[in-house]
């Protein structure tokens, strides 16, 4: 079966890449009203009568509507800046629509195929590619040129990010990881004077806590962001969790089995209880229960408010190489936008301010996409050492709907390895299998 499914996938590789599961796939096309993928989107791209760009918008009044999900401890930082662009650029009106991400990501496509969406927006780079292949969201090249925004200014591996099917659709904002935070009370107690940096140094720090009577001082939670942990350990082992073309899941691989083995020997081991629920591993190390925890940098600003004595460091290279899962923040710009000279003026100027302004925005405990920018924005910062390390990240490729994929299948294999109801080889198996079944819909659905 397995097999089978892969055979019939490479035949198809011709055909449109995609991976939404077939109910998001059949629902965003009914959103388009059953028009065509250019149709929806009016073709992208400049509107007649937009000049040359100067990085200032000298047309008449205009309102640009801005949604974003930063309704968190970001959310501030986001409003800031907004408040400062409108206040130095009194001819555009920028009003922004804050919205939960999962809420978010359901509303959009809806609201651009209405007339009724942002006519400029930041979502995560994983998304663009659906909403790209749904044309949803326009190509930015033009933009990137108008903007002088190049490839030099970014790492190779966040630049390329914001590229589905030979076009660019999204403008770097930032760069967020996963990261190692550690209590440096219960280090100093154990001795451990620097943090871990490897498979040998973690397993010794790890001993050594529980030695100074922390007896479970790295929870293992089986969601969020389990995952995203196995996802790290995969790619530092040399496997790969999709094909690039969006054809196959390939993280069921002997190099996944024994990233998730690792993980589940955490548990085994006694340094994890053996249920962590989803965020319970973070709360714990926000109280001072547990002494290490894996988690995203933008965790920061809550643990910097919280008081607790923590730092933070890479994860460490627990294979072979010291790689990270990461994401990023991108500007978006939909058809609204380049169906209206004003707007699309308004929507450049908009972008390339907030592009410059990036370092204030490392404030949100993000890491600022431009290298530029980057390096004074977050010095002495707790991310510092994770933005010391940027060619270390990594991203999903840029597949149509690999989130939901991933949500149905890998999410639920590294839950259930950790809790220990399969085994890792058996449970990623059949998520695997389940993932290429999934994806080969997708391509059926986007080729048709």
């Amino acid at each position: 079966m397995r097999t089978t499914a892969r055979q019939r996938v490479r035949t198809r590789r011709t055909l449109a890449t995609g991976a939404v599961t077939l109910t998001a796939a059949l629902a965003l096309a009914a959103c388009g009203g059953g028009t065509t993928p250019e149709e929806v989107a009016g073709g992208g791209g400049a509107p007649e009568g937009a000049g040359e760009f100067t990085g200032e918008y000298d047309g008449p009044d205009v309102e640009l509507s801005y949604w974003n999900g930063f309704t968190g401890g970001d959310g501030p930082f986001m409003q800031d800046l907004v408040d400062q662009f409108n206040e130095e650029h009194p001819n555009i009106t920028v009003v922004p629509n804050t919205i939960q991400w999962a809420d978010f990501y359901q509303r959009v496509p809806a609201a651009v195929n209405a007339g009724e969406g942002p006519d400029v927006g930041v979502m995560h780079l994983d998304q663009l590619a659906t909403n790209a292949a749904r044309s949803v969201i326009v190509p930015l090249d033009d933009v990137a040129e108008a903007l002088e925004i190049s490839e030099d200014d970014f790492s190779e591996e966040v630049w390329n990010a914001g590229i589905y099917d030979d076009q660019r659709y999204g403008i770097p904002l930032d760069v967020h990881s996963l990261a190692m935070f550690y209590n440096t009370e219960h280090f100093e107690a154990a001795g451990i004077t620097e943090p871990p940096t490897d498979s040998e140094s973690f397993m010794a720090a790890l001993d050594a806590l529980q030695a100074a009577g922390y007896q479970q001082p790295f929870w293992m939670p089986a969601r969020w962001p389990g995952h995203l942990m196995f996802l790290s350990l995969l790619w530092q082992n040399g496997g790969e969790p999709y094909a690039e073309d969006g054809s196959e899941a390939t993280f069921g691989s002997a190099e996944g089995v024994e990233a998730l083995e690792w993980m589940r020997g955490i548990v085994d081991a006694g340094y994890s209880p053996s249920d962590v629920a989803q965020d319970s591993q973070y709360v714990a190390f926000k109280n001072g229960e547990t002494s290490i925890t894996w988690d995203g940098i933008w965790q920061i600003n809550d643990l910097e408010a919280s008081g607790l004595p923590y730092a933070l460091a890479p994860i460490p290279a627990i294979f072979d190489e010291q790689l990270m899962w990461a994401n990023s923040h991108q500007f978006f710009m939909t058809k609204q936008a380049t169906q209206d000279e004003n707007k699309y003026e308004a929507a450049r100027v908009f972008i390339a301010w907030m592009s410059e302004q990036s370092a204030d925005w490392a404030g949100a405990a993000m890491i600022p996409a431009r290298e530029s920018i980057r390096e004074d924005a977050v010095a002495g910062m707790p991310q510092e050492p994770i933005a010391n390390l940027l060619d270390n990240v990594r991203f999903l490729p840029p597949v149509p709907g690999i989130g939901t994929v991933q949500t149905e299948t890998l999410e639920q294999a590294v839950a259930n390895a950790i809790l220990g109801q399969e085994e890792p080889q058996a449970a990623l198996e059949s998520a695997e299998e389940r993932a290429t079944e999934l994806m080969e819909e997708n391509l059926e659905s986007f080729g048709g």
